[in-house]
């Protein structure tokens, strides 16, 4: 059996378990990891908290509408993003769960092929205690074997924090890199984080169970999962806009005003005036014609 000291017991409570937060939407729910807790630009008093978790969590809570566009003139389809909600739990002698608080919190970034979202708690209050990132092109340094602790809410528990290695670092599935680790993982883990056992550092997202096809069901392997390695995760942060999680040198604000930018571009791009269309179609009409 694995013997730990006192004192990295402590750690692992510290630097993994408390910072695991149980995440909710009106019909599901998994796990997310405090990710940043800083002073916002604007004032130092206040605090913002940002959490990670997998985009299936939070699914549900986004959707898409068509609304009438007074530019278009026409109908357009358009996101709509409901709250979700981040529950943080208090502890007390260490180990002793004694309850917790929900916080209303936003969708700030997601991707669904990517499995990844980021939410922003709604609360100026500081969290001290936040998942410390592995640094970015440093993961060729872990190896197979190296021993890790998968934390997430299994099956909507209280985070619970298990053992195990890493397996393999080049499983493919639907075209996206994960890493492996034979850390207990179960369903409520997704969103969920896998950490280095020696320096706490967090490494990936859990994302997806491991099953087996016998005849008619799914045989659930809980000693096998697959997670969701840091270089794509620092890679969706690059894409949103998010840089300020892991380099200090952004602020949220510069992000925020970047991503903006980037979405009117975008908007711009795909609200064409139906007139314009219209003109456009009967020019190419009689191009076609004339040759």
């Amino acid at each position: 059996m694995m013997t730990l000291s006192k004192e990295k017991l402590e750690e692992i409570h510290k630097k993994i378990l408390y910072p695991v937060v149980r995440v909710r939407t009106e019909k599901a729910g998994g796990t997310g990891i405090i990710i940043y807790s800083k002073p916002t630009p604007d004032n130092p008093e206040e605090y913002e908290t940002y959490v990670l978790t997998c985009h299936h969590v939070i699914a549900d809570a986004i959707s898409f509408v068509k609304v009438w566009s007074s530019i278009a003139k026409r109908e357009i389809t358009v996101e709509d993003r409901k709250k979700v909600y981040v529950e943080s739990f208090i502890y007390e002698k260490l180990s002793k769960c004694v309850g917790g608080t929900t916080y209303q919190a936003d969708i700030i970034a997601w991707d669904k092929p990517s499995d990844i979202a980021v939410l922003k708690v709604n609360t100026s209050r500081k969290f001290d205690y936040i998942a410390k990132l592995y640094p970015r092109g440093k993961e060729d340094d872990i190896k197979l074997g190296h021993p890790l602790v998968a934390c997430g809410c299994s099956l909507g528990h209280e985070p619970i924090f298990t053992f195990g290695n890493l397996v393999s670092k080049h499983d493919i599935i639907e075209n996206k890199e994960y890493w492996m680790t034979t850390a207990n993982v179960i369903f409520g883990n997704s969103g969920g984080g896998v950490f280095l056992q020696d320096t706490c550092e967090y490494i990936g997202m859990t994302a997806r169970v491991t099953g087996i096809q016998l005849g008619f069901g799914l045989n659930i392997v809980t000693w096998m999962g697959f997670f969701v390695p840091m270089n794509r995760i620092y890679k969706f942060f690059d894409d949103n806009f998010l840089m300020f999680l892991y380099d200090p040198k952004y602020t949220s604000k510069q992000c925020e005003e970047m991503r903006k930018k980037k979405e009117e571009e975008e908007e711009k791009k795909l609200i064409i005036p139906f007139e314009k269309t219209e003109e456009r179609s009967k020019k190419y009409v009689k191009e076609i014609e004339i040759e």
